[in-house]
This record gives structure tokens, sequence and C-alpha cells, in this order.
């Protein structure tokens, strides 16, 4: 059975175990509320966490473990080396998906009869699928079919067997409450640990690579060399500086149009606007960060790029030679930031309390004069942890620079010319049919680690910021 339609049925007995639970807790108290430990709708809870909690977490294992149980056992009858394993298996899944839908016996047709009838099913495969991966795909199919039975028996077995047992020990007297909090309890725990996991995940991944690619090129060439020059046919040379001088080059030029723009923008709302037009104006302001980036990235590509180029290009003043720029995507990507800095910035200064407001006007200054003077100091740590934070988003900005700034790995201080970032080169060294045991790929992990470190010690440093100094205006 398909795992969607094993999920609705989970959900259905879950559902009725609601029902069945909260009807027999009343039962048991012979219809009266007032005896029960729990209110009826706990009783209820208790049954269907009861179904679900397990059920879910059965599935989701076996739904993740199967397909690799499943290629480990299959991958012997390849007969292929180490390098074209994931190639080949991509072959056999698809060749088992095409069997499902033909209903055929892979054995009753020849290899180029079937690649025939596959394709009238939408499935392509290469002309060098030879008869034993066709032959691992018949037995993928099948191990496939048995392990979707088997999930499907186990799954609904432990969601009917948990509703029968907690309804039978469903009474008046039993603590639903209790049970169905320490669930949910359990629940926020275990989505905390699988945050944290994620992220141990993601670092140990980056730091594998990174430690394989260190294995392959000489680590002081990566840190200081001042060449990006990758070549998959050999001779490579694999410095960094550019790029964090492209990265650092742009968002730069980011945040100096994001930081003024959006800090005066919190200004206003925060100390000048009326409560009607701050209803309307923060809301559009934040319109801003709903944008997607690539769509800020045909923004600087198609309009601001051009329009530029008319005022710094050959018709104008002749200091810039494409629409592809450090200043094109700095100003598009500060766009971007205004309401990062712009909404944070605001919050934090109505934090501040009123009575400093208000014991400066008392003595007689101005409401320029106290913000300048009281409220912008106080909120001062707050505003540089927002503005840490934009600049840690610029640093992690993509799809502006790919369109925006071009693929130049320069060491210029124009900001008309061309120049490109991290983000924009891992995405280049891992696109296409890249050998993940050379250095051309495996340097876009020691890319992302550099990234990562830069990213985490800006936000660090931002929080540390917020709480060394917020308590002195508390």
């Amino acid at each position: 059975m398909p795992a969607g339609w094993l999920l609705l049925l989970v959900l259905l007995i879950a559902a009725l175990g609601y029902g069945l639970g909260r009807r027999r807790a009343l039962v048991s108290a012979g219809g009266n509320i007032r005896v029960l430990h729990s209110l009826p709708a706990a009783y209820g809870w208790n049954v269907a966490m009861a179904v679900l909690i397990p059920s879910l977490l059965v599935l989701a294992l076996w739904s993740f473990a199967a397909p690799r149980v499943i290629g480990a056992m299959v991958v012997p009858l390849l007969g292929a080396g180490e390098g074209e394993v994931s190639l080949l298996m991509g072959d056999v899944r698809r060749v088992a998906e095409g069997l499902v839908r033909l209903g055929v016996d892979v054995s009753t047709v020849a290899p180029e009869g079937l690649r025939e009838r596959l394709g009238e099913v939408g499935i392509a495969l290469g002309q060098d699928v030879s008869p034993a991966t066709l032959a691992a795909a018949a037995r993928y199919d099948v191990l496939a079919a048995r392990s979707d039975w088997l999930m499907t028996v186990l799954v609904l077995a432990i969601a009917l067997g948990a509703a029968a047992w907690t309804i039978r020990r469903t009474t008046s007297a039993l603590r639903a409450r209790n049970e169905v909090e320490r669930g949910v309890l359990g629940l926020l725990v275990a989505a905390a640990l699988v945050a944290i996991a994620t992220t141990v995940g993601i670092v140990l991944a980056l730091i594998s690579n990174t430690i394989k690619f260190f294995g392959l090129y000489p680590a002081t060439d990566f840190f200081f060399g001042t060449t990006w020059s990758p070549s998959f046919g050999g001779g490579s040379e694999l410095g960094i500086l550019p790029l964090v001088w492209g990265t650092l080059y742009i968002s730069a030029i980011s945040l100096l149009v994001a930081v003024p723009l959006g800090l005066l923008s919190a200004i206003y709302l925060s100390e000048y606007a009326s409560p009607r037009v701050r209803a309307w104006a923060k809301p559009m302001l934040e319109v801003l960060a709903g944008i997607p980036s690539i769509v800020y990235g045909l923004f600087a590509l198609l309009t601001v790029g051009p329009a530029l180029l008319v005022v710094f290009g050959d018709g104008g003043l002749g200091i810039m030679q494409g629409g592809t720029a450090v200043i094109t995507a700095g100003l598009v990507m500060g766009i971007m930031l205004i309401p990062f800095v712009s909404s944070l910035s605001d919050d934090i200064i109505n934090a501040v309390p009123q009575a400093i407001r208000d014991g400066s006007l008392g003595l007689g200054a101005t409401p320029s004069e106290t913000i300048r003077q009281v409220v912008i100091p106080a909120a001062l740590p707050g505003i540089m942890g927002a503005i840490l934070l934009a600049a840690s988003r610029a640093i992690g900005e993509t799809m502006i620079v790919v369109l925006g700034a071009g693929a130049a790995a320069r060491l210029s201080l124009n900001p008309f010319d061309a120049m490109t970032t991290i983000t924009a080169k891992i995405v280049s060294q891992l696109t296409g049919d890249s050998d993940f045991n050379s250095p051309e790929a495996l340097v876009a992990f020691a890319l992302g680690m550099t990234l990562f470190v830069v990213t985490l010690a800006l936000n660090v440093l931002a929080l540390w910021i917020v709480r060394r100094y917020r308590e002195q205006y508390e």
C-alpha cells in the first residue's frame, strides 16, 4: 500500500480512537463529567496520540531505511565498481518504476523491447542499460513490493493494537491529562532533538568532505591563494581570497544601502508615525522580506544593471563595462535587507521604556534630541545585533549575486567590475556531472564550511552584543 494511503488510514484510526476513548470515559463515569479526573477531550487525545506517535514513527523510519536496505541487497547483482553504483542505481530505480506501471516480467522482454515500452510510459533509459541492470530492477521491484506490504501490516497492527490497549485502560480514574501532557512534552523534546541532529548532520557532512578536500589540495594554497581558476582537467588554482573579497565587498555595499534606510524607517515608524500610518506602512515595508531572492536577481539583471549602465557605461561616464557588477548586486541586495534592519530595529526601539523618553522631554529636550541622545543609545546594542544578522544574511545570498554581480573571481576595488562570491561558486562547482572524488568538486564543501563558520561567528556576535548590553536599560 502506498505510504500516502497508509498515512490516511492511520489518521482515520486515530480519529476513531479519539471518539471511542472520549465515549468510554464518559460511560465509565456514568455520564457525569465531574467524576472524571480529566476533561473528556483529554481521554480522546490520549488514545489518538497512542495511535499516532508509534505508528508514524515506524512509518517514517521504514520509509527512510527500506530503500537503502533494498539498494544494498540489489547492488551485488550489478557487478559494478564503487564509482558506478550511484549511476546504475538510478537506472535500476527508473526501470523498477516502469515495471510497476507496465506490470511485465523482465525475463520475458528483450532489453531493447523493454526500453521502448518504458519509453511509452515516460521512463527514459540510456543506451548502455545492461541485462544485469534490468535483472537488478526486477529484483528491486519484488523487494520493494514486499517491503510495502510488510510496512502496511506492521504500521496498521501497531495503530490498531495501540488503540485497543489504550481504550481498554480508559476509565474515569485514568490521569489522561497528565499522560497527554507527557506525550506533548516528548514531542517537543523530539522536535528540538531533530533540529539539533539536523545541524550536527550538516556540520559533520561539511567537515568530512572538507577534510577529504584538504587531503587532495593544500590548505595553505586554498586559504591564502589569490587566484581562483578551477579546471576539471587538472591544474586547478583554488585560492579563496578573491571569493572572500567579492563576498565582503558586495555585502558591505548592501549594508551601506540597507542600514541607513532601514534604521531611518524604523525611527519614523516607532517615533513619528501615527497608528494609522504605522498600520499600513510597516506591513508594506515587510512585503520586501517575502519577495523571493530570484525575483530580486531578475530585478538586478533586467532593471538595475541596465539603468546603471546608462549612467556609468560607455554612453555616460564610461567606467562601467557591463550591467553585472558589484554595485548592481550590492544595491539590490541592500533593498532586500531593508525589512530585516527596519523590522528588528523597530521592535528594539519600541522596547525602550517610555519613562526614559518622558524623562528626557521633561528636562527640556526636543523629540529629535531625545531620539538622538537617549532612545538610539539605549537601543544601540539591539540595533547592532540586527545589523550583524542582516550582514550574515547578505553573506549567504546566492541568486542576486549570480544574476547581478557576474562570475569573475578577482581582487579589485572598482565597484563597477564584475565579481563573484563564495555562494555563487558553490553553485557552479556542484552544477552538472561532477566527480565528487576530485578537488574541483570537493572544494564546494570547503567553501561551504568557511561560509558556515563566518555566518555562525556573526550570529554569535550579534547574540552576545544583545545579551551583554541589554540589561543596562531594563
